[in-house]
């Protein structure tokens, strides 16, 4: 028998469980150190997992890219099976219509894109070279010129060893190149029979893209389904409108650039265009990016040629901000603007350029479910909660959407 606190007549034992925050609490950190127990034995013995790893590795970009492209063909297909199309004959016209796009746009368009770009590096020296005279003489004739004396910078001097080391540099580049060229086919030849498969995953995907969420139901328990549904529910309109929305926005934003960069005659305007189209998927970052080859070029053709460029650059961004982005995405996502950058920052930190333009869906998919399951266990509390005036209210996930 325990001897009882003589103060509040509670067993020993008990007192212990009371201190460390009760029941529940001591079996939340017993949870958690047998979850730390079975991670340090996963590490030990991590490599029996390596066979799933290259398959997760070797599966996971044809089907991110047929997922995207899933998602931008969908509205497509429903709106010929509205008018009566057969759903295999409707998929049928999309990969034709695909294919004769991206024909047009092989024998059209990347040509003109292929002589801007192999221009600009073959000029790119010579432009890098202006762009430090130019820097250079406006910091010593400027306000800050006792400051830039101070540093003792000879730009003359700063080219010149810059130009004698070319040679050296591009010679361990190929030697680099010439060591990884292995590992760089083997990793080109899995990128072309990643993109070799897309289409075959995006065809299932059309035709039974739309039956994949009853599926799902049939494996779940009848008490799960409804909460299961509305969850799916949610995160499929997530996705879908974070990926039309930012592929219409970022079309949008290439065509305004490409027109305002021709109206001002920039160089190079419709690479940059291009340019600005692809960095705008990304959010916040993504214009950093396109803007700063733009504003090398403006610099080195003439200080008028940087003013018409940030009046272009102001109004892309304003007609974007004000008009495009609230009446195509509206406010769906529901992040706020530091947590995106955080996102940003944190996902290209660990996956790179994948990580980047996928840390955002990713982290509304994680949203979803995060958001859904706190509002179930706000709901499970009312089990516990003796007064009904203090129940939570169960939520309606359709005013989510």
């Amino acid at each position: 028998m325990e001897e009882p606190d003589e103060e509040y007549g509670i067993p020993v034992k008990n007192r212990i469980i009371r201190f460390l925050g009760g029941k529940t609490t001591l079996f939340i950190l017993i949870v958690l150190l047998l979850v730390g127990v079975n991670v340090m034995i996963f590490d030990k013995v991590s490599f029996i997992f390596y066979p799933i790893k290259v398959l997760f590795s070797t599966v996971v970009l044809p089907i991110i890219l047929a997922t995207i492209l899933y998602y931008l063909l969908r509205p497509l297909l429903h709106l010929l099976e509205r008018i009566k199309v057969p759903k295999v004959w409707g998929i049928a016209i999309i990969f034709l219509t695909a294919i004769g796009l991206i024909t047009l746009l092989v024998f059209l368009v990347l040509p003109f894109l292929k002589i801007q770009f192999w221009k600009l590096v073959e000029e790119f020296p010579t432009t890098f070279n202006q762009l430090i005279l130019t820097l250079d003489s406006f910091f010593s004739n400027s306000l800050f010129a006792p400051y830039y004396k101070q540093l003792d910078i000879n730009a003359a001097e700063l080219l010149d060893s810059g130009l004698e080391n070319i040679g050296q540099m591009i010679a361990d580049a190929l030697g680099g190149i010439a060591s990884g060229l292995t590992t760089f086919i083997s990793a080109l030849t899995g990128i072309i029979l990643s993109i070799v498969t897309v289409p075959f995953i995006l065809f299932y995907l059309l035709k039974d893209g739309d039956k994949l969420p009853s599926y799902v139901m049939k494996l779940l328990p009848p008490r799960m389904r409804d909460d299961a549904q509305s969850i799916l529910g949610n995160a499929d309109h997530q996705i879908s409108a974070y990926i039309q929305g930012q592929i219409l926005v970022a079309m949008c934003i290439g065509t305004m650039v490409t027109i305002g960069f021709l109206i001002i005659d920039m160089k190079y305007a419709v690479l940059l265009g291009v340019l600005a189209m692809f960095t705008s998927v990304v959010p916040y970052l993504g214009p950093v990016i396109a803007i700063t080859p733009a504003i090398i070029i403006a610099i080195v053709t003439s200080p008028f040629m940087l003013v018409k460029l940030a009046i272009v650059w102001t109004v892309v961004q304003l007609v974007e901000g004000k008009f495009i982005s609230p009446q195509i995405m509206g406010k769906s996502l529901h992040i706020h603007p530091i947590t995106i950058i955080f996102v940003l920052l944190t996902a290209g930190s660990l996956f790179g350029v994948a990580g980047v333009i996928l840390g955002i869906p990713g982290y509304a998919l994680l949203k979803v479910f995060t958001t859904h399951l706190f509002q179930l266990l706000k709901v499970r509390y009312n089990k516990y909660e003796v007064d009904v005036r203090m129940h939570y209210e169960r939520p309606n996930y359709e005013d989510e959407k």
